[in-house]
């Protein structure tokens, strides 16, 4: 019986919650690795929170994850100076998905891999026109192949909070970073 290998894909994951199912799709297709690049993600809490579940998805998928801690917050909230009272999906969430896309395509190319992916577009709060417009200019910039999806078609999304709720997965009710989460509390669900 032939080997077959598969093309190596990093896959930055934003949190478990999207990245289940999307892992679990792309790995029929490809050799994943989750890639958790998120330095915008706070208090620190919420973010232990959130990479311990990412490494739950991936001990269950069997998975590598990687945790790049390259970038922090500080280094984070610079990239986005000026944007702070941005409304939710506006420049500087433009501005972050273009932070942790370019360190995603960065590693991508620097470890060898053939090609990176996010799973940021499984959310209906996300723009999948301008995070893949953003993740094709990356790719461009360090020559390397980038994935283009709309992960939420075909009910993805649906599927990704089935799969949360059958798995007991965390999860959150704000983006990340302290704006989407004063936002949050000043607008909580009812």
């Amino acid at each position: 019986m032939p080997v077959v290998i598969k093309p190596k894909l990093l896959l930055h994951a934003c949190c478990a919650a999207c990245s289940i199912h999307v892992a679990e799709m792309l790995k029929k297709e490809y050799e994943v690795t989750l890639h958790f690049h998120n330095p915008q993600i706070c208090p620190q809490e919420e973010y232990e929170k959130r990479i311990l579940e990412v490494y739950r998805v991936g001990e269950m998928l069997g998975l590598e994850v990687i945790e790049e801690i390259s970038n922090t917050h500080s280094d984070w909230l610079k990239a986005v100076k000026g944007l702070e009272n941005e409304p939710e999906g506006g420049k500087r969430c433009a501005k972050c998905f273009e932070f942790n896309l370019e360190a995603t395509a960065s590693f991508a190319k620097y470890y060898g891999f053939d090609a990176f992916a996010t799973t940021l577009t499984v959310s209906p709060h996300k723009n999948a026109t301008l995070i893949n417009e953003i993740g094709r200019r990356f790719g461009k910039k360090y020559g390397i192949k980038f994935i283009e999806a709309d992960f939420k078609k075909n009910d993805g999304f649906l599927k990704s909070c089935e799969k949360c709720n059958e798995h007991d997965i965390y999860r959150q009710d704000y983006c990340g970073c302290e704006f989407s989460l004063n936002k949050s509390i000043a607008s909580p669900k009812e």
